[in-house]
């Protein structure tokens, strides 16, 4: 069934900022497929993993091959969601975009999507993140330290004006209309970022 009021019929383009365990995927998918209008979900992460040989494995650390593959996977996801726009499709992005890199993280996404990029940060407890982490599998499962110091970094969010949720208590279903709340919101009175 499509989203109650909220978002409505407007077509936007969404940037959906957590650490990893915030469960930003399986909600941007469920709030993608539940909108009244056409709309796309584009995971940077899955963008990423598009390169087979020579992929950058996070769990290797953080290098200058791994940011360059950053990078490109964002332009990708620009260029995917600024194409989706042009057509009439909104389109749902997720990251874990950190507060203390603003021209790399969420100056990168404006400048790719463009500035009526709408972002959220949904943020639950570590001990919520660490749980969500240990059920992983992949490259995609990282350690518990590596979590903790994600989380950590992503607290930069709290007083930045973005719109945060806090998705501890939650179900997907739940924290999707939550969204969709927050997403009206910020269409009447956009965050300043």
């Amino acid at each position: 069934p499509p989203a109650e009021p909220g978002t409505g019929g407007a077509t936007l383009a969404v940037l959906l900022i957590g650490p990893a365990g915030a469960g930003k995927t399986t909600v941007a998918k469920l709030w993608a497929a539940r909108r009244r209008v056409p709309t796309a979900h584009v995971s940077l992460d899955d963008v990423r993993e598009w390169v087979r040989s020579g992929f950058a494995d996070p769990q290797a650390g953080w290098n200058d091959h791994s940011e360059a593959q950053y990078r490109l996977a964002r332009r990708t996801c620009g260029f995917a969601a600024r194409n989706f726009l042009a057509n009439g499709i909104s389109c749902i992005l997720d990251d874990a975009v950190f507060p203390d890199r603003p021209v790399v993280g969420l100056g990168g996404w404006k400048r790719h999507v463009g500035p009526g990029l709408l972002p959220v940060v949904l943020l639950p407890g570590l001990e919520i993140v660490l749980e969500r982490n240990a059920a992983r599998s992949g490259n995609r499962r990282l350690s518990d330290e590596e979590v903790a110091r994600i989380h950590g970094r992503m607290a930069g969010w709290y007083g930045s004006g973005l719109p945060i949720i806090d998705n501890s208590t939650y179900d997907v279903e739940t924290t999707a209309r939550v969204l969709d709340d927050v997403l009206a919101r910020s269409i009447a009175s956009p965050p300043a970022w």
